[in-house]
């Protein structure tokens, strides 16, 4: 209806300037520019009537679309898990070798009616995130269970973000002192400090000899302060959101899952309290000015370090 009355219109202004011939008057009598008239005018001259419908304005040519519907299906399938844009960007890499900006994320998420999502806590506004300025000043640990007899065992260090993960089928002591030294051998830096909460299984007297041994201080934190090992338990909860619901934990090959997990979290992972950047990238900068093992034995003093209660209170007393 609209069309026929634009038509309509169109054809009066051609009828009007073959009767006057005076282009101007037209223009005046009309409403229009002479460009507009003069572009309907040479259309009736070239088609007639059929000349003054609209034309399709869509481009001659096409670029290919950016995100197929398989691609539409991986970035649904992933926000399911509760992922913004940036994390799932770096899912689809990760999962399928595929980049995509995460404004298109975003555009396809919003074309598909998806909600926003919550944030799931607020930051007061002055506080400001702690971290140590050297590799290995400062390294967290801790054990997550993620099913009957499977325990993580999970170490990461304040500085760099970079973490070394074990599963073991309990958190006794044993457990405990396999993987202190798998995490010396995993990080490429000296560990000045070990940083736990109150688990029986980091108190065992075996697991702190072997410490004082490496000249590793021990420093346990306070009961019910999870806070204060927080680096530690987000990564965890990043490998259970991140890593475990995909795999399946009966697998024979969970331990090389793992594995293949960690590096991509180390080398492939960009964070943002890294400035975007990931935990070798920032190792990398600061390797320079890391100090060395023997640098930390020199400057450990075995005379400060004693043997840590898991009972805060009978610890306390002991000082």
């Amino acid at each position: 209806m609209e069309e026929e009355r634009k038509v309509k219109a169109r054809l009066q202004w051609v009828q009007l300037y073959q009767k006057t011939g005076n282009a101007s008057l037209v223009c005046r009598r009309c409403g229009i520019s002479y460009p507009t008239f003069l572009k309907w005018w040479r259309r009736y001259q070239a088609q007639g009537v059929a000349g003054l419908h609209d034309r399709s304005r869509r481009p001659k040519r096409c670029p290919a679309p950016k995100v197929l519907e398989q691609h539409r299906e991986w970035i649904l399938q992933l926000r399911q898990r509760k992922l913004g844009a940036r994390r799932i960007q770096s899912e689809l890499i990760r999962l399928y070798n595929f980049s995509l900006s995460t404004a298109t994320i975003h555009k396809v998420l919003k074309q598909a009616g998806v909600k926003l999502l919550k944030a799931t806590r607020r930051i007061r506004k002055g506080r400001r995130r702690y971290q140590k300025d050297t590799p290995g000043e400062r390294v967290q640990m801790d054990v997550c269970k993620i099913a009957p007899q499977l325990y993580q065992y999970t170490a990461i260090d304040d500085c760099t973000r970079l973490k070394t993960v074990r599963l073991y089928p309990n958190k006794q002591a044993k457990s405990t002192l396999e993987f202190v030294e798998q995490l010396i051998s995993a990080f490429p830096f000296p560990i000045q400090r070990l940083q736990t909460d109150r688990g029986e299984e980091f108190f065992a007297l075996a697991v702190q000899n072997r410490l004082r041994e490496l000249s590793i201080k021990f420093r346990p934190i306070k009961p019910r302060s999870p806070h204060l090992n927080g680096k530690v338990e987000r990564t965890q909860k990043t490998d259970l959101e991140e890593f475990y619901s995909l795999v399946n934990l009966k697998s024979l090959d969970l331990p090389q899952q793992l594995q293949q997990w960690q590096d991509y979290y180390n080398r492939q992972r960009r964070h943002c309290s890294l400035h975007n950047q990931t935990p070798w990238q920032k190792w990398q900068l600061l390797a320079m000015s890391t100090p060395s093992w023997e640098q930390v034995r020199a400057a450990y003093d075995p005379s400060k370090e004693r043997i840590r209660c898991s009972d805060y209170l009978l610890d306390m007393a002991a000082l």
